[in-house]
């Protein structure tokens, strides 16, 4: 199957995932945090979509509501045609099969005390898929589809590397054969030789499983080189979406073109020109008014401390939030 003819079968399509208006309002001593205001994006069957932002800009947040780690304080996540966000304590059970998540830190994600095989077979014994020689059959089938041996479940998380134990946890996300995948910077955790083994693996395993994923990353090279589609974060708020190829030819937000900036290019003839933010992203305890991204922005006006702006439609599925977006538009 053609690239062309893949995005037009996964655009005919019912998306698998529609994330609408979702919010997370975090109470403190210090007053409430507003982690994730009016984000929406939609993830369809066998794509990627990759969320990216600095610390902070409440990526993880959108990723846990997703799966009810952590509970929201509004908005919906369809999943498969059911609000994942209405469903009460039992019923969601139903869905923790279908909805997994690869963790950020191989380290602390995976129990010490246990073998690799009591690990990975864990949920298989969960949800009833398989036991005796089939599990461990299973089991053994996981470790070399992520490029381990079977001889490797007797073993204990540490005596693995970081990369193998990620692995390890790909393997585990991957028993129970769910049907989306919320990766939280999986690779970040990495030393940069391993960070690409993992991605290749990912990349790998998407196009043979028809994987649908949301991967969260800070790092836009690693987002342009996994994903379908793309959600730019800053403070818990979208700054632009859109197709991957669309988002990178020609980006719209000035936050998108000062982490495209910053991005690695393979080619080393090909030289572009990087852009330094000021300061530090805010608190989101006393955000700037109007535009979040204002007090950072290099083309701010008088205008954007008190209109908010709202996401646009700027042709072919991109959208971008930005009051000067027009006036804007081809500038770096």
């Amino acid at each position: 199957m053609t690239a062309a003819s893949t995005t037009e079968t996964l655009g005919s399509e019912a998306p698998l995932l529609s994330v609408r208006n979702l919010q997370k309002v975090f109470s403190t001593r210090g007053g409430e945090v507003r982690a994730v205001s009016d984000v929406s994006f939609e993830v369809r069957r066998g794509s990627i979509v990759g969320i990216v932002g600095e610390s902070g800009s409440g990526k993880t947040t959108v990723g846990r509501c997703i799966l009810r780690l952590v509970e929201p304080s509004g908005g919906e996540a369809v999943f498969d045609g059911v609000d994942l966000f209405g469903l009460p304590e039992k019923a969601l059970r139903a869905y923790r099969r279908r909805l997994q998540i690869i963790f950020q830190d191989p380290y602390s994600s995976l129990n010490p005390r246990m073998r690799v095989g009591e690990i990975i077979g864990e949920a298989i014994d969960t949800h009833g898929l398989a036991k005796g020689k089939a599990r461990e059959a299973r089991i053994a089938e996981l470790l070399g589809r992520v490029g381990l041996n079977a001889e490797h479940a007797r073993r204990y998380p540490h005596e693995f590397s970081g990369g193998q134990r990620q692995r390890i946890g790909i393997a585990r996300a991957l028993a129970v054969e769910p049907e989306l995948i919320i990766a939280d910077e999986p690779v970040s955790a990495l030393d940069v030789s391993v960070q690409a083994q993992v991605l290749n693996l990912i990349q790998e395993l998407q196009r043979e499983l028809g994987l649908t994923m949301v991967f969260i990353s800070h790092d836009l090279s690693v987002v342009e080189y996994l994903c379908d589609d793309i959600v730019v974060l800053y403070l818990g708020r979208i700054m632009e979406k859109g197709p991957a190829q669309e988002v990178y030819a020609n980006p719209r937000h000035p936050y998108t073109k000062v982490l495209l900036s910053a991005a690695p290019v393979p080619d080393p003839s090909v030289k572009r020109e990087r852009v330094i933010l000021k300061g530090d992203i805010p608190s989101p305890l006393n955000p700037p008014s109007g535009c979040v991204f204002r007090t950072r922005c290099p083309h701010v006006i008088d205008a954007c401390a008190s209109a908010i702006p709202t996401i646009e439609d700027v042709g072919s599925g991109h959208s971008v939030a930005c009051i000067r977006q027009k006036e804007l538009a081809g500038t770096a």
